[in-house]
């Protein structure tokens, strides 16, 4: 299977400035390649320490240029954000100088801090994402940018250079509520799903995602892309307690980052899923979704994380696991401690398992969940 490793600048230990935590994460993806990995993925985030990356296609061109083989990967650009001209040929540039090389992960944003930022509506996220992704998916297969929509009016404009080759079938989304999926599916992406939700929800939803796509382009769409942030070591008992100081961490950033008790979500057009979300935490208490998020996390020794990685592809029809393994607080140390174990207990072993399963396409038929 397709293993990657995402790279987030996260900054939650004190005392460490936000250079230090660049140095420790860059010299993660510098090793990416030489040890074996298929891909490098970064998210987009800003105004915070929650990810210090305001531009993925930025830090991705820089890793083109260091690289020859990894797939370089976006996990998202939040496309509200941009200006989607500048997305276009951004992407387009990206996937000329590497080759062929990038899988686009796009979404439509979800920090009320980011959107506040930019000045920016977030009731209108969900049509802005819409448009925009039209726009931009349109452009990278034509070759020119061109829409008038309700909020979009973009006159034909050339790309130069155009993208190296076509995006269909490397093109992903993140979808979390269930509206959204039925989005992605319309505009023919892939899934790229972020445990957020019970996995029984997981996998109906994304069966309900594969039977739409079907019923829309008479086709199968590209496998998903699993990203997990993942946790390891030889050791059961420091494995465990990885687990529990980084993986927690981790989802209380999580929840600190994104306000899911704040009650401005149930005012927010698009974001109605994320009001149930919060009548869901006061009813049971922060502290249990904390516990909840973190556990739908993969961690523990090398052979439980192989494990759980298996058979969580495989049920979900994936074609691959992105793994992020420095965040929650960790020190360089111990960032790259986790990243050695994973990469020589690991990685060797997932990538002889099912190596039909791949991203950017669609599993062969039959080999979908």
């Amino acid at each position: 299977m397709h293993v990657g490793i995402g790279v987030f600048f996260q900054g939650l230990e004190p005392g460490r400035d936000d250079h230090a935590v660049m140095r420790d994460q860059l010299a993660l993806a510098d090793a990416a390649e030489p040890t074996g990995f298929d891909s490098v993925w970064t998210a987009e985030h800003h105004f915070t320490r929650y990810q210090m990356m305001p531009n993925p296609a930025q830090f991705l061109t820089w890793m083109a240029g260091r690289t020859s083989r990894v797939r370089l990967g976006t996990m998202v650009m939040v496309l509200p954000w941009h200006d989607p001209v500048r997305v276009a040929e951004e992407i387009a540039w990206l996937d000329s100088v590497s080759e062929g090389r990038v899988v686009l992960g796009l979404g439509r944003g979800l920090g009320s801090v980011e959107f506040d930022g930019f000045r920016l509506e977030m009731g209108e996220s969900r049509r802005r994402f819409v448009e925009y992704a039209t726009a931009v998916s349109g452009a990278l297969e034509s070759g020119a940018i061109q829409f008038d929509g309700e909020l979009l009016h973009q006159p034909r404009a050339e790309l130069h250079p155009p993208a190296f080759t076509s995006f269909r079938g490397r093109t992903y989304a993140s979808a979390v509520s269930p509206e959204s999926a039925k989005i992605m599916a319309t505009l023919g992406f892939g899934l790229m799903l972020i445990a957020q939700k019970p996995w029984e929800t997981t996998l109906r939803e994304t069966a309900e995602y594969r039977e739409l796509y079907r019923s829309i382009h008479n086709a199968e769409p590209p496998a998903p892309v699993l990203v997990n942030f993942t946790t390891t070591d030889v050791d059961p008992g420091r494995a465990r307690e990885m687990h529990e100081r980084f993986a927690v961490g981790y989802a209380r950033s999580t929840i600190d980052h994104y306000e899911f008790t704040n009650e401005r979500l149930e005012h927010v057009e698009g974001y109605e899923y994320y009001a149930g979300l919060r009548r869901n935490i006061e009813k049971h208490g922060l502290a249990r979704f904390n516990r909840f998020l973190a556990d739908l996390q993969i961690g523990g020794t090398p052979d439980e994380v192989v494990e759980q990685t298996v058979e969580r592809v495989r049920a979900l029809g994936a074609g691959g696991v992105v793994n992020v393994l420095g965040f929650g607080g960790m020190t360089g140390e111990e960032s790259r401690r986790c990243f050695d174990t994973y990469a020589q207990h690991v990685l060797p072993r997932l990538a002889a398992v099912d190596t039909h399963r791949d991203i950017g396409a669609p599993l062969p038929e039959g080999q979908a969940a």
